[in-house]
């Protein structure tokens, strides 16, 4: 116990002293030495003292994360096992099982199982809930219960897991895990190409100047580049994958902090592989970081069309740093900004609503800046599309269906209950929708709005001030009303609902790629995009 109480004091030791190294709080060495040890010597007669027994390493992890909380929810203390999932994110390769999975509070739950890998050669399904590896029961394993599911390639690992409510078990032989940054590439038409990027991992550029070079070779005279669901990765893959359609020397991204060494311009250093080639970029809410770094460079350079939803708006930089034994800790060490100047940060983290969330950047507080060729753009909100689609931003009857998992488990259902052979073929239709109204009501679906927070907080205020009795009547009324528009709200995001719902659907027979050449043919984007790339007078029309 002693080891591992000097152990943790030494790993904050050192994560305050990389906070502070090389800023002005230098001058104030002795008040951080003070502070220092006021916490050891705490946390010492606290783990020594306390009547019940403690687990120090709960409690560091505790204090650890309260002192960070404070700040932006990027700067983070990494464990060993966190730093590995970080190194996998960054590569793509690792050895496993070939499967996202999703960490519960007793279970882990099979989101993906990636064609042709190990998981999916065993059976496994999205939906599946893995209860037991080996002889380790998930609901007892305290330690990152994703390990139990690595070593070496070619051994084996014995899972339980449950479906539908019936117990199975299966046998997987892990190997080698490569996941591609572009997992597809293909001719929308004859003379389109087009591209979808899912991460900014350590080949991210890479493939998708090899992507580009086989489209091109395959006759694209245009291409269509996909971010949408792209929550970023490794800023210099960003630049990189900007300066294939950019010259040499040209600014992409500058960043900017309060330590100097921080303060970086980033231009391009290569020949690009195609300076004319007409571009559409096809971006949406989940489209963050470095995805928002490409998409806000191409627009501010009048180098491609900006298609979708408002984008993220994370415009806030990390850096690792390493710890003792193994951890790190990531920093938040500057923002960056878009050639025109513009930060797209859009929550400020260091201001607080009375609930304690962070407040947005008001639309009213936007700045404007000019493109290369004098359009006007905006920062504090994420990267504006140049042609916004509105079926593209969730609704918020939308994001609580989702955040629900609704969507993801009446998939699963779904999948057990019907037949689809035909790819190209397969509608959600409205006879689907309303079976999936139902599968709702019956899971007794329900979210509340903003509105209705507001009419309790104003019941509240009219019972304390005495008013409730005069107005319970125009009250039960408002909120009759409410309910009946909630009810409708379902309806309202018919088109929108039924999109998430056909995408994850395919996804289950079809797999992630499946799903994108279902979206060559149907989706709404990637058509609007042919349409403007078709005709150049539109193309260019945006662009000036």
């Amino acid at each position: 116990m002693k080891n591992t109480l000097k152990n943790k004091i030494l790993i904050l030791v050192l994560i305050i002293s990389i906070l502070l190294t090389g800023t002005a709080f230098k001058s104030d060495f002795f008040e951080i030495a003070k502070q220092i040890e006021i916490f050891t010597t705490l946390f010492k007669e606290l783990n020594m003292n306390y009547v019940d027994e403690t687990n120090p390493g709960d409690l560091m992890d505790t204090a650890i994360k309260s002192m960070l909380k404070d700040l932006d929810p990027y700067t983070r203390f990494l464990n060993e096992q966190d730093v590995e999932a970080a190194r996998i994110n960054n590569t793509g390769d690792y050895i496993g099982i070939g499967a996202k999975v999703r960490t519960l509070k007793d279970k882990l739950l099979i989101i993906e199982p990636y064609k042709d890998y190990p998981a999916d050669k065993a059976g496994l399904k999205a939906g599946d809930e893995i209860i037991k590896i080996e002889d380790i029961v998930i609901k007892d394993f305290k330690e990152n219960v994703g390990d139990l599911l690595r070593g070496s390639p070619g051994s084996k690992v014995n899972v339980t897991f449950l479906r539908q409510g019936n117990v199975k078990t299966a046998t997987i032989t892990r190997q080698e895990v490569e996941i591609n940054a572009v997992p597809l590439f293909s001719m929308v038409d004859d003379k389109t190409g087009y591209i979808a990027l899912t991460k900014f991992n350590n080949k991210a550029s890479f493939e998708i100047a090899n992507a580009l070079r086989e489209l091109k070779i395959d006759g694209a005279e245009r291409i269509i580049l996909d971010l949408r669901g792209n929550p970023g990765g490794l800023l210099g893959e960003a630049i990189k994958i900007v300066n294939l359609f950019v010259p040499k020397g040209q600014l992409v991204v500058t960043t900017k902090s309060r330590i100097e060494k921080y303060n970086k311009t980033y231009i391009t250093r290569n020949n690009p592989l195609d300076e004319k080639i007409p571009l559409v970029v096809l971006i949406d809410g989940g489209s963050a970081s470095a995805s928002e770094i490409v998409s806000g460079s191409l627009q501010d350079l009048d180098r491609a069309v900006i298609i979708g939803s408002r984008s993220f708006g994370k415009g806030l930089v990390q850096q690792p740093k390493p710890l003792t034994y193994g951890t790190q800790i990531r920093i938040t060490i500057s923002r960056y900004y878009t050639p025109s100047g513009r930060c797209i940060q859009a929550l400020d983290y260091w201001n607080r609503n009375a609930d304690g969330k962070s407040v947005r950047v008001k639309k009213e507080n936007y700045n404007e800046f000019k493109t290369k060729n004098g359009r006007s753009v905006f920062d504090g909100g994420g990267i504006k599309p140049d042609l916004e689609i509105s079926l593209t931003k969730p609704t918020s009857i939308t994001k609580a269906i989702i955040s629900n998992n609704f969507i993801f488990n009446y998939a699963t259902n779904y999948y057990y209950n019907n037949t689809v052979t035909d790819l190209m073929s397969f509608k959600f239709n409205d006879s689907d929708f309303n079976d999936f109204k139902a599968y709702l009501k019956s899971n007794n679906f329900d979210f509340e709005t903003k509105t209705e927070k507001a009419l309790d907080n104003v019941s509240k205020m009219a019972l304390e001030e005495g008013f409730m009795t005069d107005m319970s009547k125009n009250y039960n009324s408002l909120v009759t009303n409410l309910k009946s528009i909630k009810d409708k709200a379902v309806d309202d995001s018919r088109q929108q609902l039924k999109t998430l719902l056909e995408n994850e659907i395919i996804t289950r027979y079809f797999y992630r790629q499946g799903l994108y050449e279902y979206y060559l043919v149907n989706n709404l984007e990637i058509k609007k995009a042919v349409e403007i790339l078709e005709n150049p007078k539109m193309y260019y029309g945006f662009l000036n």
